[in-house]
């Protein structure tokens, strides 16, 4: 029977499925799970949406397979399980969340071996194969294959902990995923200067059909996309308001125009103020300035006859149309 409903699948356990949460309420997309144990939510603010909960990889495949319309899991769960049917569309790549690296690792007593330059020279001495135990065989693959030196390799998939790979010698180097580099100091591990095979974080994705023939699965899509490229934007700037001196909108905006901290987004928003007789003409300024260079604009602000500075933090900074959203419909139409 042909499925109606609309889902979004979030991760089920462990950090990045507390991160997704997080995030999500912070652009304004809280989701509701009356039960923990449940694995079944709502977010409020999309009624018409069903939230459920897997895990990272079964995320991917739902969403290839089609049972699921859209979800949030890692990049590096994407690019090792979407496989080469196009099915999974990558709707936004850059969340800011879950952040990690896939990398190759050695054992520290390797003092010799840095990059991978010096371990293609050790593994030339080995009357073997050099092993390689992964749970990203795919990824790990393709890397290799851009090294003649270890061309000859077995890879040792393996779905436990692989730090105690090398320890227990069935394996000489492992490759695995990588955040703060905790858990390979102290099983003795060290990672290579060069041996990134990934850089990975949250992401979003979505099934290719379900986005091209369900209006209502796009419609949705682009409302997620538009909370979270308003939070994130939005995450780069702040609001200064000041009362600045001067004769009249124009004659600030001129001033203001002059010094690149103060041109705002478009431009700023000027209004007069209604001051007591005797006093100054004075105008209220309000404009969006990048965190960046908040210390310089307040010190513009002041230089053109500014006081009364606030700086206010952004929610949300929308805009005619999402960029990723417009990327979304040319992928479609391709």
């Amino acid at each position: 029977m042909e499925r109606t409903d609309i889902r979004l699948a979030l991760p089920s356990k462990g950090r990045l499925e507390v991160a997704a949460l997080d995030f999500l309420s912070s652009c304004g997309l809280a989701v509701h799970k009356p039960n923990p144990r449940q694995y079944q939510a709502v977010m409020p603010s999309i009624p018409d949406m069903t939230v459920l909960f897997q895990r990272p990889a079964d995320i991917v495949v739902g969403v290839r397979s089609g049972s699921i319309d859209l979800g949030i899991t890692g990049l590096d769960i994407v690019c090792e399980s979407q496989g080469s049917d196009s099915a999974v569309i990558l709707l936004h790549d850059k969340m800011g969340f879950g952040r990690c690296s896939l990398q190759l690792a050695v054992p520290e007593e390797l003092t010799h071996v840095r990059t991978i330059a010096d371990l293609e020279t050790h593994v030339s001495g080995l009357s073997r194969p050099v092993r390689i135990a992964t749970k990203f065989p795919a990824l790990t693959q393709s890397f290799l294959a851009d090294h003649s030196g270890l061309a000859e390799h077995d890879l040792i998939t393996a779905e436990g902990t692989l730090e105690v790979a090398p320890a227990i010698g069935y394996a000489d180097l492992i490759s695995d995923l990588v955040s703060s580099g905790q858990t390979l100091r102290d099983n003795r591990l060290q990672t290579l200067e060069d041996g990134c095979i990934l850089r990975s974080q949250a992401v979003l994705i979505g099934n290719r059909s379900s986005l091209r023939d369900r209006s209502e699965v796009l419609a949705i899509a682009r409302q997620l996309l538009e909370f979270i490229e308003a939070h994130l934007r939005a995450e780069e700037f702040f609001l200064l308001t000041a009362n600045v001196r001067g004769d009249s909108p124009d004659d600030i905006a001129q001033r203001m125009f002059r010094d690149t901290d103060l041109g705002g987004l478009q431009g700023p928003t000027i209004s007069s103020v209604v001051t007591r007789e005797g006093q100054p003409k004075m105008c209220a300024v309000e404009v969006v300035v990048s965190k960046n260079s908040i210390g310089e604009a307040v010190n513009e602000i002041r230089a053109i006859g500014g006081s009364g500075v606030v700086v206010s933090p952004v929610t949300y900074i929308f805009e005619e149309v999402p960029a990723r959203f417009k990327a979304l419909l040319e992928t479609l139409e391709s």
